[in-house]
């Protein structure tokens, strides 16, 4: 009987990955990175053999998705990949980062020791930039929403769009066994109704078994226009008081909703004497695969496109791809709107504009997004009044504002209504989420919904 297993962690919201064995196929359904208080079991054994793998297939190019992909390969995969043309555009960028991250801190670290006369038995580095480029000398298959791909005789996979960001999947896993037809999707990170900037998800129409992502199962997010005033309320009264405005940004997606947003401010006048930095080369490639797909972008952004208008540039915005460039930022006493990585502040140019700015109380740190227990980001948003930025002790003076409407993520609602869509659900079982939002997330689908709903474990092997 074909089987799923998940091998992230139970309860957590990084490191997705599940293992769908039907019959003699094994297929992988994400590889991603743990992050966070997790880290240390990036560094773990797989649970199977990569090499056993037969096909990888990426709901989309987040990190917590794909992160693990390169040691995946490095360790003897060698099968077929399957993800949407953008998806596999995003993971070559975002990969290719995240090794030269994961070097860089070997580096450091090894330097320190040396200096102070200690010999560190530090783990190597998950993986080199050579290790990410043999990725894309496998097999692969790109999918295209709503078109069928025959895996074998017996297997076909549909991806459909997730509206979570550029190129996102949920995927459907069609398969004969004993004579019966059996169906089964993963959510991979299911998006929001509305978005800024690309087109919202699609709806599944039928299946018998949901792997589905409870994120944020515990809550509904504030109104998106809400959030949008709010955002725009917190830029326009700290540049009042010629402040200067932080905002740690992922790459992918959110980045490009707040270009997006501080464009129509300065369409609308409202950014006099402003200058805005986009302080991130990785978000910089990012916002330009955005661009070679405006057949993704929702219908005003693809017209803004269209028509040869850049959705996510203007006048007063400046991007820095050099270290020197970004240093230069440091000249800029006010005014300044700073968007830098990492999203979560582990690490990137953000923790360089903390050390300039954060201990300023006329200044203003804006997050945008989920922040993982143990990470910097979370420490910030938690209320610390100190934190140590690479090695020095800074007071926390600067105004902190979380705004959680422009979650990439479905709410409470948004992954209810999209659930109740699938016609013919025997089973759903709730993945990558802490452990209360997956239990109050399963209190409000059996409210809802009549259909058994299971919380998976760790390594559970669940039977279809």
């Amino acid at each position: 009987m074909a089987t799923v297993t998940s091998y992230g962690a139970a309860q957590m919201v990084t490191g997705s990955c599940h293992l769908l064995e039907i019959q003699e196929i094994r297929i992988l359904i994400d590889c991603g990175m743990f992050q966070g208080s997790a880290e240390h079991k990036n560094f773990e054994p797989f649970g199977f053999d990569p090499k056993s793998i037969d096909f990888l297939l990426l709901t989309h190019g987040h990190i917590d998705h794909i992160g693990r992909v390169p040691k995946l390969v490095k360790e003897g995969f060698s099968g077929t990949i399957v993800a949407t043309r953008p998806t596999i555009e995003i993971a070559s960028i975002m990969l290719l980062d995240a090794a030269k991250i994961l070097n860089e801190e070997y580096r450091i670290l090894q330097r320190k020791a040396r200096r102070q006369g200690n010999v560190l038995d530090l783990p190597k580095p998950l993986y080199d930039e050579t290790n990410v480029a043999n990725i894309f000398k496998r097999k692969r298959k790109k999918a295209h929403y709503n078109q069928k791909i025959a895996l074998t005789k017996e297997i076909d996979i549909t991806f459909k769009e997730a509206g979570h960001i550029l190129g996102s999947a949920f995927i459907k896993v069609d398969f004969r066994e004993e004579n019966l037809q059996k169906s089964v999707v993963f959510s991979g990170d299911i998006g929001n109704r509305t978005r800024v900037v690309i087109d919202g998800l699609a709806y599944g129409k039928q299946t018998q078994t949901l792997f589905v992502e409870s994120t944020y199962g515990d809550r509904v997010h504030k109104d998106l226009k809400e959030s949008i005033q709010e955002f725009k309320e917190a830029i326009l009264e700290t540049i009042a008081h010629n402040g200067n405005v932080m905002i740690p940004s992922f790459a992918l997606e959110r980045t490009q909703e707040i270009l997006t947003l501080l464009r129509d401010m300065y369409f609308e006048n409202q950014l006099e004497g402003c200058k805005v930095f986009l302080d991130s080369p990785l978000a910089i490639k990012a916002t330009n695969l955005y661009n070679r797909h405006p057949e993704l972008l929702n219908e005003e952004n693809e017209t803004h496109a269209i028509l040869g208008n850049n959705p996510f540039s203007f006048e007063a915005l400046t991007l820095t791809h050099s270290p020197k460039q970004s240093m230069a930022i440091n000249a800029v006493e006010n005014r300044a709107i700073i968007i830098a990585g990492s999203g979560m502040c582990t690490g990137g140019r953000i923790l360089h504009h903390f050390k300039h700015r954060l201990w300023d109380p006329k200044n203003r740190l804006i997050f945008v997004g989920y922040q993982v227990g143990g990470t910097l980001g979370r420490a910030l948003v938690d209320g610390s009044e100190f934190v140590h930025v690479r090695g020095e002790k800074i007071a926390v003076k600067a105004k902190i504002s979380t705004i959680n409407g422009f979650s990439a993520h479905g709410d409470r609602e948004d992954l209810i209504d999209w659930i109740s869509h699938f016609q013919g659900l025997n089973n759903i079982y709730l993945i990558h989420g802490e452990k209360e939002k997956e239990e109050a997330f399963k209190k409000s689908l059996q409210t809802h919904l009549d259909t058994k709903v299971h919380i998976v474990k760790e390594r559970e092997h669940i039977y279809l």
